[in-house]
């Protein structure tokens, strides 16, 4: 085979790996924070990890991919700025849902939140963000659903409706923050077992949504973090400069 008809064969199959992967970004199956393994990649299209790594280049190119130091290639998140105005009013509307809800959940309901969790918890030990992120709603929406304000609720399921295409990203991009939602989750739930007052509730709630949130930027700004995302105040982090208004 001549140069020339290699460099062909390359530049078609480089040209396949990227419309499959790309394919598979827009349909969700590789979400934000999905790492891209050439390897695995190669092996399911049959061809080498030359062809693949030119195309992930190309897809970075695009913005649709990102590398990070001792990581490697990962799906970009969509739009962190958006990611975190919808975090900070989540934990906002779900505070205020949650507290509202205290009086009306039964042990019953508790009991089910306690197993959701727990089912979480053995999940850390071969951790798989995406099933995390559904047993994660499940969790919340037991604690948020019987609330009896409907304006609110709208809000709070309209929060998570647009943070479904990146909250994969969260646990992907900090697997470790998994461990600590976990715990407040039954912090949480404790509060509201013993008939606490209706303002700590929704502050737990709140801040707990917003603990991630800051875990996941601390991740991406690590220059720009004082200190661990575990020992800052829930409030601290700003958003992108470029989505802050002049003033």
């Amino acid at each position: 085979m001549t140069e020339n008809a290699v460099e062909t064969d390359t530049g078609s199959k480089s040209e396949q790996a990227y419309a499959w992967i790309r394919e598979r970004i827009a349909r969700h199956d590789f979400g934000p924070g999905y790492r891209l393994v050439l390897g695995p990649i190669a092996d399911s299209l049959e061809m080498s990890v030359v062809p693949v790594r030119e195309a992930i280049r190309r897809l970075e190119a695009e913005g649709l991919v990102s590398f990070e130091r001792n990581v490697g290639a990962r799906v970009a998140l969509v739009d962190e700025g958006e990611y975190v105005f919808a975090m900070q009013t989540l934990g906002v509307v779900e505070g205020a849902a949650t507290s509202l809800s205290a009086p009306l959940l039964t042990p019953d309901d508790l009991d089910r939140a306690v197993a959701v969790n727990d089912r979480m918890l053995h999940l850390l030990e071969n951790f798989d963000a995406h099933a995390f992120t559904q047993l994660n709603q499940q969790f919340h929406s037991v604690l948020y659903e019987p609330c009896p304000n409907p304006h609110i609720l709208d809000l709070v399921h309209r929060g998570w409706s647009r943070l479904s295409g990146l909250r994969d990203s969260t646990f992907a991009f900090v697997p470790g923050r998994a461990h600590h939602s976990v715990e407040e989750h039954a912090e949480i739930i404790e509060l509201i077992r013993t008939g606490a007052d209706p303002l700590d509730i929704e502050l737990a709630a709140r801040n707990h949504r917003w603990r991630t949130m800051n875990a996941f930027l601390a991740a991406r700004h690590p220059e720009g973090a004082a200190q661990r995302a575990d020992d800052t105040p829930a409030h601290s982090f700003s958003p992108p400069s470029s989505h802050r208004r002049n003033s």
